[in-house]
C-alpha cells in the first residue's frame, strides 16, 4: 500500500500514513485538532516504504516500478509531483505559503515564538540585535521583521559557544535550538516572545557587519539626513519595520474590500502629457520626438474618467503620483494614492462605499470602530473652524463678531468689519487667562506665518467688575455694550482668554484656524482619539489675487447647476465635491465628474482656457465625452497620509520606505544627479552654463 504524507495548514505539523487507494483522505490534525490536513502528493505516483516510485494501473490493479529501485521518481513525476519533505527540510514560517519544493533556511520568525512551541526545535535567521555575556553564558537577541527572540548559548557546546562569542551587533546569523521557558523573574512582557528563550545548539555566521552609523538596539536621536542616507539600516529598527508592516496590512485590507465590492484593479500610464492640475509637472524629454516632453501624472484623473467612458464602471488603483511642489511634513514629490472611480452612482453611493471601506479598515487593522461619519458644509467648517479640514477633537470654535465692531474708532477692527471681503472673528480659550505675555507673543509670531499682522486678546479676570475685570490693550477702543455682546456670544467666563483676528477673510480663517489647532495641542484639549467627518458643498472656484478664478478641486468637477447658471454667476456656484477628513487631515477628496461636453467647455471658459487650448490639452477628453460618457464620480485617498495617521507618525517620510528630503532629493542614491553629455545629445538637450558666483 502507498505511503501518503500530510501537512496541517494550521500548525505545520507533518505525518506519514499507509492507506489503501480507496481510503478517504485524512482531515483532522493530531497535533492541533484543526480540520486542516492537506495531502502533499498530488499525482498517481506513490513513495513506498522502500522508497521506490510506482505508477498504479487502476483497471488491472497492477503496480509498476518506475524508478528501478534507485529511490528517485521518474521524469514525469519529478515534473508534476509535489515531493514529500526531505530529511532536515524546514517548513516555511507560514505553513499556508510553504514552498514545498525548496529547503527553507528558517522554521519560524523570531516574533512568532511563544509558549506553545516549548520543547520544539526551531531554526531562526536574522540579525544580532544585542549581545550580552553574563558570567560565561552568552545571550543573543536575534531580530527579524516579526520581532525579537532571545537565544542562550552555554559552554557545554564548546564549538557553538565559541562562535557566539565572536558575533557582534548586526551580524547575520542562522541559529538552531530548542524552545524553553525563561527562568522565573526573567520574563520580558515587552517582547512577543518574552516568555520563552531558545537554547542554542547550532550557529551559522552568514555574514559579518561593520559598526552601523547609528545604534539600532535602542532609540537614539539621529538626524533625519543620516537616517535617510542609511535608510536600509534605519528600516531595520523595530519601530520602522512595524510601520511598513502596518502599511502592508492597510493596502491588503483595502484591496480585499474593493475586490469583494466588484472593483477592477486597472493600471494607467506613467508617461503622459502635461495637464493643468494645480501643481508643476515633472517633465520627461522624449528621445524619439525631439523637443517634446512627457509628464509624470499628478493623478490618474483623466485616464480613470476615460475608463468610465469605456464601460469599466468600478475601477481602483493604488497609484504612484508626482507633483513638483514645495514640500512639507505631509507632502512628497512622489506619493501613493488609492484611486477609486465609479459609474452610475451618485455622491451618497460613493461616499457610502468609501466610508464603509475606511470603517472596515480601522476595525481590521487597529480594532477601532467608527460610527456613521457626520457631514459638514464647507461654509460651516470655515466659519466655525477656519479650515475645510477641521479637527473636531479640539473643542474650540471661531465666532464672527464683525457686526459689533463696525463703528469703533479702532481701524484695525472697523476696517475689516466693513469690508465685504474682510472678517473679524474671536476665539475663546477656556481657563487660559493665566497665559503669560511671552506665550502670547509666541502665538502672535505663529499667526504671522499665515499673514496676520497681530493677535489682539482680552483676558477675562472677573466679568462682574465690567471693563475693570478685563485685561487687554484693546478694551478702551470698544464700547462696554459691544464688549458685553461679544463676550456673551463667545461664552466667555472668568479665567478665559479671547483672541481676535481682523483682516481679509482668508487670512483670518487660516491664522485663527491654525492657532486653534496649536492651542488644542499645547493645552492638551483633545477630547477623543479619532474624529472623522465628511466636508461637502465646496465652492466650484476660488478667487486668485489678480481677480481671476481657479478650480477649487480640479476642472473636471461637476457643479450643482446648469452651464448657463454657472457662467452667469461662477463665484457663487457650488460643486458636487466631498472630502473625508480625519483629525484635521484630509484623508481623501473626490467629486461627481462632468460627463457632458457642453458643461466641461463652460468650466474651461470660466478658467480662461480658450477653445484652441482646450483642444490642444484636453481634446482626447472632449472627444470621449461626445461618445456616450456615463454619469460618474470617484474619490482618491492619500495612502501615505492615511498610514501616517494610523501609525501616529509625525511625517509621511516615516511611513515611506525610501522617501525624499524636504528639498526633493534622495541622499541615499544621490538623486537627482548629472547625466553625461551623450545622453543629453540623444535627448536633444543642451545645458546652459550657470554663471559663476563672484
Amino acid at each position: 500500500m502507498p505511503v501518503y504524507e500530510y501537512q496541517c495548514a494550521a500548525c505545520g505539523h507533518q505525518l506519514e500514513t499507509i492507506q489503501k487507494f480507496s481510503d478517504a483522505s485524512l482531515t483532522d490534525c493530531p497535533n492541533c485538532q484543526a480540520p486542516e490536513l492537506e495531502k502533499l502528493l498530488s499525482v498517481p505516483g506513490f513513495r513506498l516504504k522502500g522508497g521506490d516510485w510506482y505508477e498504479t494501473d487502476f483497471k488491472r490493479g497492477a503496480k509498476k516500478n518506475l524508478a528501478g529501485g534507485d529511490n528517485a521518481p521518474p521524469a514525469w513525476a519529478a515534473a508534476t509531483a509535489v515531493p514529500a519533505r526531505r530529511p532536515n527540510e524546514r517548513l516555511h514560517p507560514n505553513p499556508r505559503i510553504e514552498r514545498r519544493n525548496t529547503i527553507m533556511m528558517r522554521s519560524h520568525y523570531c516574533g512568532q515564538l511563544n509558549e506553545s512551541l516549548e520543547g520544539q526545535e526551531v531554526t531562526l535567521c536574522g540579525w544580532v540585535h544585542r549581545r550580552r555575556d553574563h558570567g560565561g553564558v552568552i545571550f543573543l537577541d536575534i531580530r527579524d521583521r516579526e520581532g525579537l527572540a532571545q537565544v542562550v548559548f552555554d559552554p557545554d557546546r564548546a564549538e557553538t559557544f565559541a562562535k557566539a562569542d565572536r558575533v557582534r551587533s548586526e551580524y547575520v546569523v542562522r541559529i538552531t535550538g530548542k524552545v524553553r521557558p525563561r527562568p522565573a523573574g526573567a520574563v520580558n512582557p515587552n517582547m512577543a516572545s518574552g516568555a520563552i528563550e531558545v537554547l542554542g545548539y547550532e550557529l551559522d555566521m552568514l555574514n559579518q557587519a561593520e559598526t552601523p552609523p547609528f545604534p539600532l538596539d535602542e532609540y537614539s536621536d539621529v538626524g533625519e539626513e543620516t537616517r535617510l542616507r542609511y535608510r536600509f539600516i534605519d528600516l531595520r529598527r523595530p519601530e520602522m519595520a512595524a510601520k511598513l508592516k502596518l502599511r502592508s496590512s492597510i493596502t491588503s485590507s483595502i484591496r480585499r474590500y474593493l475586490d469583494e465590492s466588484g472593483f477592477l484593479d486597472v493600471e494607467t500610464p506613467i508617461l503622459t502629457r502635461a495637464t493643468p492640475e494645480g501643481a508643476r509637472d515633472y517633465l520627461v524629454p522624449s528621445r524619439t520626438h525631439a523637443g517634446s516632453f512627457f509628464a509624470l501624472p499628478q493623478s490618474p484623473q483623466l485616464f480613470k474618467q476615460l475608463l468610465m467612458v469605456a464601460g469599466f464602471d468600478r475601477y481602483y488603483q493604488i497609484a504612484k503620483c508626482f507633483r513638483d511642489e514645495d514640500l512639507r511634513a505631509d507632502r512628497q514629490p512622489e506619493f501613493t494614492q488609492i484611486d477609486i472611480e465609479t459609474s452610475f452612482l451618485d455622491e451618497a453611493d460613493i461616499m457610502g462605499i468609501t466610508e464603509n471601506m475606511i470603517r472596515k479598515l480601522f476595525k481590521e487593522v487597529l480594532d477601532v470602530e467608527f460610527g456613521e461619519l457626520p457631514h459638514m458644509t464647507f461654509e460651516e467648517a470655515m466659519r466655525r473652524y477656519g479650515s475645510d479640514k477641521p479637527d473636531l477633537r479640539i473643542p474650540l470654535e471661531l465666532v464672527d463678531v464683525a457686526d459689533q465692531l463696525k463703528t469703533v474708532e479702532f481701524k484695525v477692527f472697523s476696517g475689516p468689519a466693513n469690508d465685504p471681503k474682510g472678517r473679524v472673528a474671536a476665539l475663546r480659550v477656556p481657563g487660559a487667562a493665566s497665559m503669560p505675555r511671552s506665550q502670547i507673543d509666541d502665538y502672535t509670531k505663529f499667526v504671522g506665518i499665515y499673514g496676520a499682522k497681530g493677535l489682539a486678546y482680552i483676558k477675562v479676570n472677573e466679568r462682574a467688575k465690567g471693563v475693570e475685570g478685563l485685561q487687554s490693550p484693546i478694551v478702551k477702543f470698544i464700547p462696554k455694550e459691544n464688549l458685553d455682546v461679544i463676550l456673551d456670544r463667545v461664552g466667555a467666563v472668568d479665567g478665559d482668554i479671547v483672541f481676535f483676528g481682523a483682516d481679509k477673510a482668508k487670512i483670518v480663517s487660516e491664522a485663527l484656524g491654525a492657532l486653534r489647532i496649536r492651542l488644542g495641542h499645547d493645552l492638551k484639549l483633545l477630547t477623543c482619539e479619532w474624529a472623522p467627518l465628511w466636508v461637502v458643498d465646496f465652492p466650484m472656484f476660488e478667487e486668485n489675487d489678480d481677480g481671476s478664478l481657479s478650480a477649487l478641486h480640479h476642472p473636471f468637477t461637476a457643479p450643482k447647476c446648469t452651464p448657463e447658471e454657472l457662467e452667469a454667476n461662477p463665484a457663487e456656484a457650488l460643486s458636487r465635491a466631498y472630502d473625508m477628513v480625519l483629525n484635521g487631515t484630509e484623508l481623501g477628496g473626490g467629486s461627481i465628474r462632468i460627463h457632458r461636453k457642453e458643461m466641461q467647455q463652460a468650466v474651461f471658459r470660466i478658467l480662461g482656457i480658450d477653445e484652441a487650448e482646450q483642444q490642444e490639452k484636453f481634446g482626447f477628453l472632449l472627444d470621449a465625452l461626445k461618445y456616450g460618457a456615463p454619469p460618474h464620480g470617484g474619490l482618491a485617498f492619500g495612502l501615505d497620509r492615511l498610514v501616517m495617521l494610523m501609525t501616529g507618525a509625525s511625517s509621511i517620510r516615516e511611513v515611506i520606505a525610501f522617501p525624499k528630503t524636504q528639498s526633493a532629493a534622495c541622499v541615499m542614491t544621490q538623486a537627482p544627479g548629472a547625466v553625461d553629455a551623450k545622453a543629453l545629445r540623444e535627448l536633444h538637450i543642451r545645458l546652459r552654463e550657470q554663471p559663476k558666483a563672484e
